[in-house]
């Protein structure tokens, strides 16, 4: 298990790697039943190894374990804290066999990406692929969505001309971006990333938006230590000024 910790960006480090299988259609099936010869214990054995392995398998289709490394996300965030992430929010479905199905799925549209599950919400932590490391897992709070305009003036942020109410930033940031001064519009299938350690965090803040396929999942669930056990909430808590 490898990871970089250093203060300027939180990693997140996956505990097991994720395991890829193909399943064959079957026409077919029956509930099974024990094999009637010697060997049945073994029979048995198997099959409950096989259903086990079934049963994780697609449950590490939708959530993961990871453990944060790094400073960017303080005092969100802490080193060696451990979460669990749901992939599930932000499964699409363009450019797969059910994207014909789009007018029939309850699906939430940003920019030309389909959500099953309603996507990426302003203010969601996020695990994603590092665009500048795609070996390694960063972990930061979703600021823009395709098609917003971000503005960071003086470290204060401000989308589509309104600043954020972040009460979760502890350590402000005194830069300004984009440096010209001008709102930045976040490209369609991209998005704009902060660490909550604003002046220690290496993120969008330095010219790169992340892509949706580079997203791992949500931070669901802080299950360690004890004393951070709780849920992580969703993004909708965060709104502009304007919006409260």
């Amino acid at each position: 298990m490898s990871s970089i910790d250093d203060r300027y960006r939180a990693q997140a480090v996956p505990m097991t790697p994720v395991s890829e299988t193909e399943a064959e259609p079957e026409t077919r099936v029956t509930v099974a039943a024990s094999k009637p010869r010697a060997g049945g214990l073994a029979w048995e054995l198997l099959q409950t190894i096989v259903l086990t392995l079934a049963i994780f398998l697609g449950v590490r289709a939708v959530v993961q374990n990871f453990r944060v490394e790094g400073a960017s996300m303080e005092p969100t965030l802490e080193t060696g804290q451990y979460l669990l992430i749901s992939k599930a929010p932000y499964f699409h479905i363009e450019n797969t066999p059910l994207a014909g199905l789009a007018n029939f799925l309850p699906t939430t549209r940003q920019g030309s990406i389909e959500y099953l599950f309603g996507g990426p919400q302003r203010g969601d932590i996020v695990v994603f692929k590092a665009p500048t490391q795609p070996d390694k897992d960063f972990i930061k709070r979703v600021i823009g969505l395709p098609g917003d305009s971000v503005l960071i003036k003086n470290g204060e942020v401000f989308v589509n001309g309104q600043p954020l109410n972040e009460p979760y930033i502890h350590f402000p940031a005194s830069y300004t971006y984009p440096f010209n001064g001008q709102p930045e519009t976040i490209p369609d299938g991209y998005y704009f990333v902060l660490g909550d350690n604003r002046p220690n965090s290496s993120d969008s803040h330095l010219g790169w938006n992340v892509p949706v396929d580079n997203f791992v999942g949500r931070a669901w669930v802080s299950y360690w230590p004890p004393t951070d056990w709780g849920m992580e909430p969703s993004g909708n808590q965060v709104q502009t000024y304007q919006d409260e």
